[in-house]
């Protein structure tokens, strides 16, 4: 089954402060961004690469990822990351099945192991995939500013990106999504929980090291990161 990657770059990182979108700032030497790009054009399950970016930057960022092959388009986004994934669905327009899988651009570090663990998850029938790792710290439901419940720590799992979906699934769950009002999705294996809860999400193993850059510390954190991986 082919399969496209959607690294989703739409938004504008304004928790972070920087001048910049929060993608297309430097992380040894590269944009956040363009580590997402090259993770998934050096994987080999992977055939296509969207990226959808905020409006404003396309043309600087084509020209940025212009030497990556697997590239076949610069999508502009829209104010919420359900605006971004769909763009990149209605990109995809009416092609046969495939797998799509998303990812955050704010997530520099994602391995070649996550991502052949999401693919090979698709090509096993599997309809919907989240990547996770289990919480390490105790959760609690608070109210008003009051702990209401303390739900068992070995049922909750910090989810990561990518997501990945057979096409007919997750353009299906959006569809439904977009005739509902009350609804502002802001994931989309929850829009798959919520819209198609026949279609069970399956799990694979995240990392410590996929952090997603929100704010100024993160930033120091992924740099940590890669020099590790780098020695």
């Amino acid at each position: 089954m082919r399969m496209v990657a959607v690294v989703l770059g739409g938004g504008t990182g304004q928790r972070l402060g920087a001048a910049l979108p929060k993608q297309l700032l430097s992380l040894n030497g590269r944009s956040l961004l363009e580590h997402c790009v090259a993770a998934f054009c050096a994987a080999p399950g992977i055939d296509e690469v969207l990226v959808v970016m905020a409006a404003g930057y396309i043309d600087q960022v084509k020209a940025m990822l212009s030497g990556y092959q697997k590239v076949t388009a610069v999508l502009p986004g829209g104010v919420a990351r359900s605006d971004s994934t769909r763009a990149a669905l209605a990109a995809l327009g009416s092609v046969s099945e495939c797998g799509v899988l998303f990812h955050d651009a704010a997530r520099p570090l994602v391995d070649q192991r996550i991502i052949a663990s999401c693919v090979a998850a698709l090509e096993k029938g599997h309809g919907a995939v989240g990547t996770a790792v289990p919480s390490s710290d105790t959760i609690v439901v608070v109210t008003d500013g009051v702990m209401t419940e303390v739900p068992p720590r070995e049922k909750l799992w910090r989810c990561q990106t990518p997501q990945a979906f057979r096409l007919s699934v997750i353009r299906r769950a959006h569809e439904l999504a977009a005739a509902d009002p009350d609804y502002a999705p802001t994931d989309d294996c929850g829009v798959v929980l919520r819209y198609l809860p026949s279609v069970p999400v399956h799990i694979v193993p995240g990392s410590e090291r996929n952090i997603k850059v929100t704010y100024p510390d993160d930033l120091a954190v992924a740099e940590t990161f890669f020099l590790d991986h780098e020695r």
